[in-house]
Protein backbone atom coordinates (compact mmCIF):
# COMPACT_ATOMS: atom_id res chain seq x y z
CA UNK A 1 0.00 0.00 0.00
CA UNK A 2 2.93 2.35 0.54
CA UNK A 3 6.30 2.38 -1.42
CA UNK A 4 8.88 4.47 0.00
CA UNK A 5 12.09 5.52 -2.36
CA UNK A 6 15.22 5.88 -0.24
CA UNK A 7 16.64 3.96 2.60
CA UNK A 8 18.41 6.46 4.20
CA UNK A 9 18.67 7.81 8.33
CA UNK A 10 15.02 9.56 7.47
CA UNK A 11 13.65 6.60 5.12
CA UNK A 12 14.67 4.19 7.65
CA UNK A 13 12.36 6.19 10.46
CA UNK A 14 9.80 6.52 8.47
CA UNK A 15 9.53 2.87 7.45
CA UNK A 16 9.60 1.55 11.10
CA UNK A 17 6.93 4.27 11.99
CA UNK A 18 4.46 3.24 9.06
CA UNK A 19 5.29 -0.67 8.88
CA UNK A 20 3.34 -1.23 12.29
CA UNK A 21 0.35 -0.13 10.14
CA UNK A 22 0.67 -0.96 6.73
CA UNK A 23 2.47 -2.65 4.03
CA UNK A 24 5.36 -1.12 3.09
CA UNK A 25 8.16 -1.81 0.02
CA UNK A 26 10.89 -0.09 -0.06
CA UNK A 27 13.59 1.14 -2.86
CA UNK A 28 16.90 2.15 -2.31
CA UNK A 29 19.81 1.88 -5.03
CA UNK A 30 22.22 0.20 -2.87
CA UNK A 31 21.29 -3.23 -0.92
CA UNK A 32 19.83 -2.59 3.10
CA UNK A 33 17.70 -5.70 2.48
CA UNK A 34 18.31 -6.81 5.71
CA UNK A 35 17.61 -3.38 7.78
CA UNK A 36 14.44 -2.75 5.44
CA UNK A 37 13.61 -6.52 7.14
CA UNK A 38 14.29 -5.07 10.44
CA UNK A 39 11.66 -2.41 9.98
CA UNK A 40 8.94 -4.84 9.16
CA UNK A 41 9.05 -3.98 5.72
CA UNK A 42 9.71 -5.79 1.85
CA UNK A 43 12.41 -4.71 -0.24
CA UNK A 44 11.29 -4.07 -3.53
CA UNK A 45 12.04 -3.10 -6.84
CA UNK A 46 11.19 0.93 -8.13
CA UNK A 47 8.57 -0.51 -10.44
CA UNK A 48 6.66 -1.80 -7.25
CA UNK A 49 7.35 0.57 -5.32
CA UNK A 50 5.62 3.33 -7.67
CA UNK A 51 2.52 0.87 -8.06
CA UNK A 52 1.64 1.42 -4.48
CA UNK A 53 -1.25 4.12 -2.97
CA UNK A 54 0.94 6.38 -1.56
CA UNK A 55 4.48 6.70 -2.66
CA UNK A 56 6.48 8.97 -0.42
CA UNK A 57 10.26 10.38 -1.03
CA UNK A 58 12.60 9.71 1.18
CA UNK A 59 15.71 11.33 -0.50
CA UNK A 60 18.24 14.25 -0.89
CA UNK A 61 17.00 17.31 -2.25
CA UNK A 62 19.20 17.61 -4.51
CA UNK A 63 18.23 14.52 -5.56
CA UNK A 64 14.90 14.76 -6.07
CA UNK A 65 14.47 16.05 -9.43
CA UNK A 66 16.32 13.29 -10.91
CA UNK A 67 14.17 10.56 -9.06
CA UNK A 68 11.14 12.51 -10.15
CA UNK A 69 12.03 11.91 -13.48
CA UNK A 70 12.71 8.72 -13.02
CA UNK A 71 9.71 7.53 -11.67
CA UNK A 72 6.78 9.82 -13.61
CA UNK A 73 6.17 7.09 -16.34
CA UNK A 74 5.81 4.50 -13.44
CA UNK A 75 3.04 5.52 -10.75
CA UNK A 76 -0.45 4.77 -11.05
CA UNK A 77 -2.94 6.94 -12.08
CA UNK A 78 -4.10 7.83 -8.38
CA UNK A 79 -0.79 7.79 -6.84
CA UNK A 80 -0.39 10.05 -4.04
CA UNK A 81 3.59 11.73 -4.36
CA UNK A 82 4.62 12.73 -1.05
CA UNK A 83 8.21 14.13 -0.80
CA UNK A 84 9.61 14.99 3.33
CA UNK A 85 12.29 17.36 2.03
CA UNK A 86 13.35 20.62 4.79
CA UNK A 87 12.74 23.07 1.69
CA UNK A 88 9.43 23.59 -0.01
CA UNK A 89 9.44 25.97 -2.19
CA UNK A 90 11.85 24.36 -5.37
CA UNK A 91 10.47 20.09 -4.03
CA UNK A 92 6.71 21.51 -4.83
CA UNK A 93 7.74 23.60 -8.46
CA UNK A 94 9.86 20.15 -9.34
CA UNK A 95 6.78 17.87 -8.41
CA UNK A 96 4.46 20.04 -10.40
CA UNK A 97 6.78 19.76 -13.56
CA UNK A 98 7.29 15.88 -13.69
CA UNK A 99 4.54 14.62 -12.42
CA UNK A 100 1.56 13.23 -14.29
CA UNK A 101 -1.57 15.55 -14.20
CA UNK A 102 -3.39 12.89 -12.33
CA UNK A 103 -1.40 12.20 -9.93
CA UNK A 104 -1.95 13.34 -6.44
CA UNK A 105 0.93 15.80 -4.66
CA UNK A 106 1.28 16.51 -1.15
CA UNK A 107 4.42 18.55 0.28
CA UNK A 108 5.43 17.80 3.60
CA UNK A 109 8.53 18.61 5.90
CA UNK A 110 8.54 16.48 9.10
CA UNK A 111 10.48 18.79 11.72
CA UNK A 112 12.06 15.94 13.56
CA UNK A 113 14.68 13.24 13.41
CA UNK A 114 16.05 9.86 13.72
CA UNK A 115 17.15 10.99 16.76
CA UNK A 116 14.56 13.31 18.28
CA UNK A 117 11.83 10.15 16.83
CA UNK A 118 13.49 7.87 17.84
CA UNK A 119 11.31 6.37 20.46
CA UNK A 120 7.87 8.20 19.91
CA UNK A 121 6.48 10.66 17.48
CA UNK A 122 4.18 11.88 20.23
CA UNK A 123 4.01 16.03 20.12
CA UNK A 124 6.58 16.36 17.00
CA UNK A 125 5.61 18.70 14.28
CA UNK A 126 4.59 17.96 10.63
CA UNK A 127 4.18 20.89 8.32
CA UNK A 128 1.62 20.15 5.28
CA UNK A 129 0.78 21.69 2.04
CA UNK A 130 -1.70 20.12 -0.35
CA UNK A 131 -0.59 20.96 -3.50
CA UNK A 132 -2.78 19.14 -5.36
CA UNK A 133 -4.92 16.53 -3.86
CA UNK A 134 -8.36 15.75 -3.09
CA UNK A 135 -9.91 17.05 -0.17
CA UNK A 136 -11.50 13.34 1.40
CA UNK A 137 -7.96 12.09 0.50
CA UNK A 138 -6.08 14.87 2.09
CA UNK A 139 -8.31 14.39 5.17
CA UNK A 140 -7.86 11.23 5.96
CA UNK A 141 -4.24 11.40 5.91
CA UNK A 142 -3.99 14.13 8.45
CA UNK A 143 -6.41 11.56 10.16
CA UNK A 144 -3.70 9.25 10.78
CA UNK A 145 -1.09 11.29 11.02
CA UNK A 146 -3.19 13.07 14.23
CA UNK A 147 -3.89 9.68 15.25
CA UNK A 148 -0.19 9.41 15.95
CA UNK A 149 -0.32 12.64 18.30
CA UNK A 150 1.87 14.20 15.88
CA UNK A 151 1.19 17.94 15.52
CA UNK A 152 -0.54 19.26 12.30
CA UNK A 153 0.83 22.72 10.45
CA UNK A 154 -0.65 23.80 7.41
CA UNK A 155 0.64 26.40 5.31
CA UNK A 156 2.21 27.59 1.78
CA UNK A 157 5.69 26.17 0.43
CA UNK A 158 6.83 30.00 0.68
CA UNK A 159 5.91 30.62 4.56
CA UNK A 160 7.53 27.54 5.30
CA UNK A 161 10.60 27.96 4.06
CA UNK A 162 11.26 31.20 4.96
CA UNK A 163 10.32 30.51 8.79
CA UNK A 164 12.44 27.05 8.53
CA UNK A 165 15.37 28.97 6.90
CA UNK A 166 15.80 30.76 10.64
CA UNK A 167 14.38 27.46 12.70
CA UNK A 168 16.11 25.08 11.05
CA UNK A 169 19.02 26.56 8.12
CA UNK A 170 20.30 28.97 10.77
CA UNK A 171 20.43 26.67 13.68
CA UNK A 172 22.30 23.94 11.76
CA UNK A 173 24.77 27.22 10.21
CA UNK A 174 25.24 28.41 14.33
CA UNK A 175 26.32 24.15 15.17
CA UNK A 176 28.76 23.59 12.22
CA UNK A 177 30.38 27.24 13.39
CA UNK A 178 30.57 25.67 17.01
CA UNK A 179 32.12 22.43 15.26
CA UNK A 180 34.48 24.30 13.22
CA UNK A 181 35.53 26.62 16.70
CA UNK A 182 36.49 23.49 18.42
CA UNK A 183 33.35 23.53 20.90
CA UNK A 184 33.69 20.73 23.78
CA UNK A 185 32.31 20.19 27.28
CA UNK A 186 34.40 21.83 29.62
CA UNK A 187 34.83 21.26 33.49
CA UNK A 188 33.68 25.00 34.14
CA UNK A 189 30.73 25.92 31.54
CA UNK A 190 27.12 26.81 32.51
CA UNK A 191 23.89 25.88 31.49
CA UNK A 192 23.84 28.47 28.41
CA UNK A 193 26.94 26.99 27.11
CA UNK A 194 25.48 23.30 27.06
CA UNK A 195 22.41 24.28 25.15
CA UNK A 196 24.52 25.21 22.50
CA UNK A 197 26.80 21.85 22.56
CA UNK A 198 23.25 20.13 22.55
CA UNK A 199 23.25 21.94 19.29
CA UNK A 200 26.27 21.26 18.15
CA UNK A 201 25.36 17.16 18.68
CA UNK A 202 22.23 17.39 16.58
CA UNK A 203 23.76 18.88 13.97
CA UNK A 204 26.95 16.58 13.58
CA UNK A 205 24.57 14.17 13.35
CA UNK A 206 23.33 14.72 10.31
CA UNK A 207 25.19 14.66 7.01
CA UNK A 208 26.88 17.48 5.37
CA UNK A 209 24.65 16.77 2.15
CA UNK A 210 21.64 17.95 4.29
CA UNK A 211 23.57 20.94 5.13
CA UNK A 212 24.19 21.88 2.03
CA UNK A 213 21.20 21.21 0.40
CA UNK A 214 19.14 22.96 3.28
CA UNK A 215 20.52 26.59 2.34
CA UNK A 216 21.04 25.77 -1.51
CA UNK A 217 17.52 24.89 -1.93
CA UNK A 218 16.15 27.36 -0.04
CA UNK A 219 15.23 30.59 -1.19
CA UNK A 220 15.54 32.74 1.96
CA UNK A 221 18.48 31.02 3.69
CA UNK A 222 20.95 33.32 2.23
CA UNK A 223 19.56 36.64 3.34
CA UNK A 224 19.02 34.98 6.83
CA UNK A 225 22.29 34.12 7.12
CA UNK A 226 23.40 37.21 6.08
CA UNK A 227 21.26 39.07 8.58
CA UNK A 228 22.68 36.79 11.42
CA UNK A 229 26.26 38.00 10.55
CA UNK A 230 25.48 41.41 10.37
CA UNK A 231 24.00 40.94 13.67
CA UNK A 232 26.76 39.53 15.25
CA UNK A 233 29.25 41.67 13.55
CA UNK A 234 27.13 44.91 15.38
CA UNK A 235 27.62 43.43 18.39
CA UNK A 236 31.27 42.72 17.82
CA UNK A 237 31.68 46.67 16.97
CA UNK A 238 29.95 47.66 20.33
CA UNK A 239 32.12 45.19 22.34
CA UNK A 240 35.36 46.94 20.58
CA UNK A 241 34.33 50.32 21.18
Amino acid sequence: MIGIIGFGRFGKLTTRYLAEDFDVFVFNRSDKSAQIRECGAQTASLDTVCRQKIVILCVPISTLQQVLVEIGSLLNEDSVVVDVCSVKVYPTRWMRASLPETVSILATHPIFGPDSASDSLKGHKIFLSPIRIGKQQFQKIKTYLASKELVLIESTPEDHDEQIAVSLSLTHYIGRALSEFGAAPLGIDSEGYKRLLHILEVVENDTWQLFYDMHRFNPYAREKRAAFMQAMQKIDRQIES
